[in-house]
């Protein structure tokens, strides 16, 4: 009877740490980011697959971490001081009109439009 020694011995089902879960995110992770590389270059696509990510950030916070908070105050003061020290709540920035107009070349002119154009000598 030969045993791979080369790998740990998983716990039984069920009775796997949150830390263990979480690390097997891993690998899922890592082919978002390939995915993500592999998109370069085409901004819908990318869009896509951040409104998809923002989705599931939404649909955890609003879902099992919401209903996870705990009622009572010592416990939440205590968990929204953990969030403090830990590097505080998880944040999905999105790029405001600024940055976009900031990666155009200078030289480049915004086109006007109709409502906006003036026309000269009226």
């Amino acid at each position: 009877m030969n045993q791979r020694t080369d790998t740990p011995a998983r716990p039984p089902a069920g009775t796997d740490s949150a830390e263990d879960r979480l690390h097997s995110i891993r690998v899922p992770m890592e082919t978002l980011e390939a995915l993500a590389q592999e998109l370069e270059g085409q901004p819908e696509a990318l869009l896509e697959l951040l409104r998809r990510l923002e989705h599931l950030h939404r649909s955890i916070q609003d879902g099992p971490f919401r209903s996870s908070l705990p009622s009572d105050r010592n416990q939440l003061f205590r968990l929204l001081e953990e969030m403090e020290s830990s590097g505080g709540w998880p944040y999905i920035p999105r790029l405001q009109l600024r940055t976009f107009m900031g990666l155009l070349p200078r030289d480049q002119t915004m086109p006007t439009s109709p409502r906006t154009s003036t026309v000269p000598g009226r």
